[in-house]
């Protein structure tokens, strides 16, 4: 019987003792086989769970600096890259009327340049008192009689060739009977003087332009020229 314990307690040892065994010898070859293949295992840090996140939720690349850095804006407004300026021979020699009765040349202001917020002048204001009769500048026909936010009442005349328009803007009135499609003669009252529109009330007076017209002869289009030489050279 004694030696039958002995037996028994042998064989658990033996048992125990291989299994140990298989377990180390589990251990050193999955070890093994890891080290063999090029693969470590780790352990997942907070930051490497961030980096994993990131992964499957690509990151926009950043701009450089050079694509952040906006372009100056340009010292000449949007409205003056269709700004001529030099009047053309051919319209100093039509010898144009002031367009504001009682008004000499030595009275006008040369402001065509001026800058007024985000757009240029691109015209004469000719100063005078509310009323004052406003003339055609030479013979045509008016194209559009026309009221806007900032030129509030406003007369646009063609030539008789269609090459120029006139702009008259700021007007108090129109001159009774006068309508788009008239056929007008130099020096005929079409309006009169006024501060309509963004003009101010305490400075009434004539917005004056010029435009040279494109081929479509649109009366609201054209590139402006400077009414100043037009005027005073006689």
């Amino acid at each position: 019987m004694r030696t039958r314990i002995i037996v028994a307690v042998t064989a658990l040892i033996s048992a125990g003792a291989t299994s140990a065994v298989w377990i180390g010898v589990d251990r050193n070859i999955r070890q093994y086989a890891l080290a063999s293949s090029g693969t470590t295992r780790l352990e997942l840090k907070p930051e490497s769970k961030r980096g994993s996140q990131a992964g499957r939720h690509p990151a926009i690349k950043p701009h450089s600096d050079a694509a952040l850095v906006q372009p100056a804006p340009s010292a000449t407004p949007p409205a003056s890259t269709k700004r001529i300026g030099e009047v053309p021979e051919d319209l100093i020699a039509k010898h144009l009327a002031i367009p504001v009765q009682g008004i000499g040349a030595e009275q006008l202001q040369p402001d065509f340049y001026d800058e007024r917020g985000q757009r240029g002048h691109e015209a004469i204001d000719i100063m005078a008192p509310r009323g004052q009769p406003v003339l055609a500048v030479e013979d045509g026909k008016i194209a559009k009689l026309f009221t806007s936010v900032r030129g509030g009442l406003t007369i646009y005349q063609f030539d008789p060739t269609e090459k120029y328009a006139y702009y008259y803007a700021h007007l108090d009135r129109y001159a009774d009977g006068i309508a788009s499609g008239d056929n007008i003669r130099r020096g005929q009252v079409i309006g009169y003087v006024g501060s309509t529109g963004n003009a101010g009330a305490a400075g009434p007076h004539l917005h004056f332009a010029i435009f040279l017209l494109g081929p479509e002869k649109l009366w609201w289009r054209g590139d402006a020229l400077d009414p100043y030489p037009a005027l005073v050279r006689r």
